[in-house]
């Protein structure tokens, strides 16, 4: 496994998204690449985003911000509230009442059912069946991709003080992913998702449709950090099969569109907009800052972005920040996180003059708390 490195890494992909040009726009030569305020991607203003945050912007009482709060009735705490109303939503069965209740927190106990509910991964017994033909095709037979998923393992999770433990079931789980066609029947459809499927032709028979073979099977080639994806999964299922398959109607509906190219309103580079647009416009003080010491601030968060802040933030704040991805079924919740982030530190990075330092006050999440930062960066002023 040591001849062995990954594609591309995040910073990798983000040269590529540099690369992409407005066919309207002019750029000088030699003129380096800064942000990305040529692209027409339509994204909203902090104004629209509070409407569309309502829960966060009104100060409602949120799991996350102080879980031991007083409740409303007989209920000792918010956290006892919220169990007793989300196992009534769980009874319910209804995804759109589940996907409302994610917007206020979900209780620990019940995200993982919660989430099944509203991404419609409740697992069948045909279901049950499809995962067991995966784990045999795994055993059947290897691909290029199995190398690459399992030195992404090693590098990533392995080395998680979080993760490591979960070691074998993510190589079950990602390995499971490699050969799955259902999930290439989406990548393939969704346009918008860009495609990454590799036709090959059988050596020594001629090239016609019989003969062609899509590589790898699911259509996803992964790149470094893409283990990173399923590890918070981890900590929801006790059962490999389920967590199968909510991880992967999870990358379906929203990861897909973290490492492809394409204009989607929900895509890569309207995220990175959408980053930039705040933060010129909140925090002006902090981009003048960056732009003297001629630093993209693109490129200090990207990272966060592209993995959705997996393997930054401390696993409960990580689950937090997704219950909010489900229940707005949005990805900008990552952009506003990555924002007010840097407006947390502003005092350290307006102390620093360079890359390295800049990285530095900004290494360690850990410490921080996803809920209130986001309700103080989006409460009316």
């Amino acid at each position: 496994m040591m001849l062995y490195r990954p594609l591309y890494a995040p910073k990798d992909f983000l040269e590529v998204l540099f690369s992409v040009r407005d066919p309207a726009f002019k750029k000088q030569v030699n003129e380096p690449n800064w942000d990305f305020s040529h692209i027409q991607i339509c994204v909203k203003t902090l104004a629209q985003l509070r409407i569309t945050y309502a829960e966060l912007s009104q100060g409602v009482a949120l799991l996350g911000v102080n879980n031991d709060m007083p409740a409303i009735g007989n209920f000792p705490n918010l956290e006892a509230e919220r169990t007793d109303l989300g196992e009534k939503v769980l009874k319910s069965n209804h995804a759109p009442i589940a996907q409302e209740f994610l917007k206020r927190g979900a209780p620990r106990a019940l995200r993982g059912q919660l989430w099944s509910l509203v991404l419609g991964s409740v697992v069948k017994e045909t279901d049950r069946n499809y995962y067991e033909e995966l784990k045999n095709m795994v055993l059947q037979y290897d691909i290029m991709v199995d190398k690459l998923i399992i030195k992404d393992v090693q590098l990533t999770a392995s080395n998680d003080d979080q993760y490591f433990v979960f070691e074998d079931v993510l190589y079950k789980t990602m390995l499971c992913f490699s050969r799955d066609s259902e999930v290439l029947a989406s990548v393939s459809t969704d346009r918008s998702a860009g495609g990454q499927v590799i036709h090959a032709v059988l050596q020594g028979k001629p090239a016609a449709l019989e003969n062609t073979l899509v590589f790898p099977p699911s259509g996803v080639i992964p790149f470094h950090g893409f283990t990173m994806y399923a590890t918070p999964f981890c900590y929801l299922y006790d059962e490999p099969c389920t967590m199968y398959y909510t991880f992967r109607a999870f990358y379906l509906r929203y990861w897909l569109r973290l490492h492809t190219v394409s204009n989607h309103e929900q895509g890569i580079i309207a995220l990175c907009l959408l980053f930039e647009r705040l933060l010129q416009c909140h925090e002006p003080q902090l981009w003048a800052h960056f732009r003297n010491m001629q630093i993209q601030p693109i490129k200090i968060i990207f990272k966060w972005l592209m993995r959705g802040f997996s393997g930054h933030l401390p696993p409960e704040q990580l689950l937090y920040l997704w219950d909010l991805i489900l229940g707005y079924d949005s990805l900008e919740i990552i952009p506003i996180l990555a924002v007010t982030i840097l407006s947390f530190r502003k005092e350290n990075l307006l102390q620093v003059n360079n890359l390295h330092n800049v990285e530095a006050v900004l290494a360690d999440l850990s410490s921080l708390k996803v809920m209130p930062l986001l309700q103080l960066a989006l409460l009316k002023e």
